[in-house]
């Protein structure tokens, strides 16, 4: 495939591999997958076939390291993890939309660092990461999210900046956010919702 072509791409990290049928179908619908380096190992033994493989390349096996050396982009750059290597690759090859899936499920620590990561990535890309619960969608202005009345809405506001939300269950009004948990466990109260941030947000929508 030739990627000056392609415009929106699939990541796929190192995380737990999902199991929900929506990341599922980001992956079979993929126009573009992108596998983070130790990930291709599980999407290949799925019979997955990856169209770049990115990272530092310390965790791939030898065996498909020699099979997928076409589609090998080695990233020693030690101050990035393999998930950010992946979206500039992306971006760096035009690709603007980007779904990450596969970037929660294991430790903690990794977990939390990727979702936090979204905040830079919303500055170069329009991205989500899909999960098996839910939506992560960083955004940096004033957004109206698709909804349905009882959708589960957390904010997870990453500067302390005001913010004020509109048709949540419970309604922050230019309140700065000091702690993750403050803004999580709203409610939609319909078939929408909006954000009007003045700093970087997260917001995670749950599956119907």
């Amino acid at each position: 495939m030739d990627r000056n072509k392609v415009t929106t791409a699939v990541i796929i990290a190192n995380g737990r591999f999902p199991n929900h049928t929506v990341p599922l179908s980001y992956i079979e619908e993929a126009e573009y997958i992108v596998c983070c380096d130790g990930a291709a190992n599980d999407f290949i033994a799925r019979g997955g076939v990856p169209d770049a493989i990115v990272g530092d390349c310390d965790s791939i096996s030898e065996e498909n390291r020699i099979r997928f050396a076409g589609v090998l982009h080695p990233d020693p750059d030690q101050e990035t993890n393999d998930l950010t290597k992946s979206v500039r690759f992306c971006v760096e090859n035009g690709i603007q939309e980007i779904i990450i899936v596969g970037g929660t499920g294991k430790r903690e620590d990794h977990t939390i660092g990727n979702i936090s990561l979204l905040a830079d990535y919303a500055e170069i890309a329009k991205v989500v990461m899909v999960t098996d619960w839910g939506i992560f969608t960083p955004i940096q202005s004033s957004k109206e999210f698709k909804s349905y009345k009882g959708e589960q809405v957390s904010i997870f506001a990453i500067d302390p900046k005001e913010l004020t939300t509109h048709n949540l269950k419970y309604p922050v009004k230019g309140r700065i956010l000091t702690n993750w948990w403050q803004g999580s466990l709203n409610e939609s109260l319909g078939d929408s919702f909006t954000i009007e941030p003045q700093g970087r947000v997260i917001v995670f929508q749950v599956y119907k």
